[in-house]
């Protein structure tokens, strides 16, 4: 066994350890508790516009379509597909995480709609060719990129779509706090949030790329989200943001991006 392989597999164990032990942290802690042990979950109180973005997308190619929930998670996006038509497969480094996405889906009624599993994104075994479309959110800055487009390529039919939402990694600020916050992520993790190096990797194995910037001056909105002053100046904003964030370098700061992948080549 080589090196490589040696620190390639430490490297999954420590995720899915990782990744179980949130989930069962969620399973068993209260709202407030957990907030406050896993602290970052507050900045997510600013996605609706990006999650809104999304769901649109989705609303116009999940029905009768073939969906691949990419490291599923807590299932919220399984549902998702689920609910707008979709036939829903999904796996997970993370048994725990697994074990959420059935349940989740089982009790809104779409069990029936739902093949899941743990599986290893860098090692799919799914068929050449499967699915419509994939869905990637918050997991590609846990793989090796390397290793995970050739396989997302290799199961996305020719005319299929995958959208992927990704933290961004060039804000010197954002940086900083997750340097500073370990425990709230895996090393792995903190050392591959996705910059343009991993979209032109992404090039290699698609001819279709497009991009799409979320959250800069609107991150500033979040200490107040418990306060009447958060919808008004997240609306504010947000709207500051839907103008600079269509300027080339300052795009670079946002804390999220989108893209989009299409038209995988051939192997």
């Amino acid at each position: 066994m080589t090196d490589t392989h040696v620190t390639d597999e430490l490297r999954k164990i420590a995720e899915q350890e990782f990744h179980d032990k949130r989930e069962l942290d969620r399973a068993s802690m209260d709202t407030e508790e957990f907030e406050r042990v896993y602290s970052n979950k507050k900045w997510y109180s600013i996605t609706a516009p990006s999650r809104a973005f999304v769901d649109t997308w989705l609303s116009k190619h999940c029905n009768g379509a073939t969906v691949l929930d990419f490291g599923c998670g807590l299932g919220g996006n399984s549902l998702r597909f689920a609910k707008h038509g979709a036939e829903v497969y999904a796996f997970d480094i993370s048994q725990e995480s697994v074990n959420t996405t059935k349940k989740l889906l089982t009790d809104h009624g779409y069990g029936d709609k739902l093949h899941a599993e743990v599986m290893d994104g860098e090692n799919m075994t799914y068929a050449d060719n499967t699915f419509d479309v994939i869905v990637c959110s918050g997991v590609l800055h846990h793989v090796d990129v390397e290793q995970a487009f050739p396989e997302l390529a290799r199961v996305l039919k020719p005319t299929g779509k995958i959208v992927a939402m990704e933290a961004l990694g060039y804000n010197p600020i954002i940086s900083l706090y997750r340097r500073l916050t370990p425990s709230l992520r895996t090393a792995w993790e903190t050392d591959h949030i996705l910059t343009h190096r991993e979209l032109k990797i992404a090039k290699r194995h698609f001819d279709g790329l497009s991009v799409h910037y979320f959250y800069l001056f609107s991150i500033l909105a979040v200490p107040f989200r418990k306060t009447r002053l958060f919808k008004p100046l997240l609306a504010a904003l947000s709207a500051l943001d839907s103008v600079v964030l269509k300027i080339p370098g300052v795009q670079l700061m946002a804390w999220q991006m989108i893209f989009f992948l299409s038209k995988p080549k051939e192997r």
